[in-house]
């Protein structure tokens, strides 16, 4: 089993989990292969070739040069491989159902689909069905009649080996880590683009003054990665393999994480409720117990009480009872998808000790060093750090103290018989 995820959310999307939309889908392998492999190409020279041989009862993949010379690509059945597609087309030929997504975890509505920037077969990975079962992306991906069409206005070239190639009009990107480990010290690589036939670029100024055809590959391969983010211009996905979830927490342990320190009942300095992180086991709780909320600036964690308020230029600023920071105020959110955590950076490291800005996800330490530092495409706004659990760009402000780092904060808890230490 390999998994994938979609970035964006905490476990689940917002509308519930179902059979081919979801926030994470499990690869496995199939009980009859459905791999494909390159076997034969045709120069077509008008529309009724070309419609014969995509008609037939194979994939192929076509490019159109021009009105008059349009190149088909007959691919046959590969018995060593499985194909699992993905895209925003709810087709049974599409695996893994993508949707656009905004910060904070929501998705676009339907009335708002023909606005999407995913593409309805967006890519293809393909996994040999033996050791060391590796797995490779690919551009674009077959629709109900078989075929990827490249239109004349498409990026298309012939490459050394006198083969056809060409990439999507959206693109698909892929960042490769620098480690064999998904751990605090991962570092990220540069982003780059994957061919229609699995070739690998280096981001030009411009994908259009961008020329492929003389272009030598990037030394980076299309081979999935534990670690590996792959991005569709409009949700980012996360590849981790077997090896890699085996390190890292479970669902289960995660939960626990917060049972523990629910139990130490942590105290509101001001209002002197307990404070308590909701789970499913505390969904049902007194209204005697408040959510917690940590001064960002300086760590501390408190309820949501009155005191302090103060408004700088339209923002809504808190000064803390403690110490007298001034600064945002945010609500503690556990982070429950447990593949987005790294491998610890000790057996006992607390998954509940950090809280990414501005969202309020509860974290470990390292998996908050982590996801600090990895960039992925943001809109329009280039490339920005962002929380994993729902995919909120991290706050840029520069740290302030020992607990407020970039993009997160260590959160201090008062609990009972247990001095807090300022």
């Amino acid at each position: 089993m390999i998994r994938i995820l979609l970035l964006l959310y905490n476990g689940q999307i917002p509308n519930g989990d179902n059979d081919r939309l979801k926030s994470k889908f499990q690869l496995r392998q199939r009980l009859q292969a459905n791999g494909l492999k390159p076997k034969r190409q045709h120069i077509c020279k008008n529309q009724d070739e070309v419609e014969k041989l995509t008609q037939a009862d194979f994939h192929s993949i076509s490019y159109t040069l021009s009105r008059n010379q349009i190149v088909v690509v007959q691919y046959t059945h590969d018995e060593d491989s499985d194909m699992f597609q993905i895209g925003r087309s709810a087709e049974s030929q599409i695996d893994f159902i993508v949707m656009d997504t905004i910060v904070g975890g929501k998705t676009i509505d339907d009335s708002s689909v023909s606005q999407s920037t995913i593409s309805r077969y967006a890519c293809r990975i393909v996994v040999l069905r033996h050791p060391p079962y590796t797995a490779r992306i690919f551009a674009a991906g077959f629709d109900n009649s078989k075929n990827i069409f490249l239109g004349e206005k498409s990026i298309k070239w012939k490459n050394s080996r006198n083969e056809m190639d060409g990439v999507t009009t959206n693109g698909v990107l892929v960042m490769h880590i620098d480690d064999d480990q998904l751990n605090m010290n991962s570092k990220s690589t540069k982003w780059k683009e994957v061919s229609v036939c699995g070739s690998v670029f280096d981001l030009g100024d411009g994908r259009f003054k961008y020329i492929y055809q003389t272009a030598l590959p990037s030394n980076t391969d299309n081979i999935l990665k534990d670690g590996t983010l792959i991005d569709l211009c409009g949700a980012t996905l996360l590849w981790r393999s077997v090896e890699g979830l085996k390190h890292t927490p479970t669902r289960r342990f995660l939960e626990f994480g917060l049972e523990e320190l629910n139990s130490k009942k942590p105290q509101c300095p001001v209002s002197l409720n307990t404070l308590v992180v909701k789970t499913e086991s505390y969904s049902l709780v007194s209204s005697k117990f408040s959510n917690p909320y940590v001064y960002v600036l300086c760590g501390h964690v408190q309820g949501n009480h009155q005191w302090g308020m103060k408004t700088d230029d339209n923002n809504q600023l808190r000064e803390c009872p403690l110490c007298r920071t001034v600064g945002p105020l945010i609500a503690i959110v556990p982070g429950l998808e447990s593949s987005f955590y790294v491998i610890p950076n000790s057996d006992n490291e607390s998954t509940t000790s950090h809280a990414f800005h501005p969202c309020g996800h509860m974290t470990s330490q390292s998996t908050a060093l982590y996801w600090s530092k990895i960039k992925v495409p943001y809109g329009t706004k280039g490339l920005k750090a962002v929380c994993p659990f729902c995919s909120l760009a991290l706050s840029e402000i520069k740290p302030t103290s020992y607990y407020h780092k970039n993009g997160f904060v260590e959160m201090i808890y008062e609990v009972p018989n247990n001095p807090l230490v300022i």
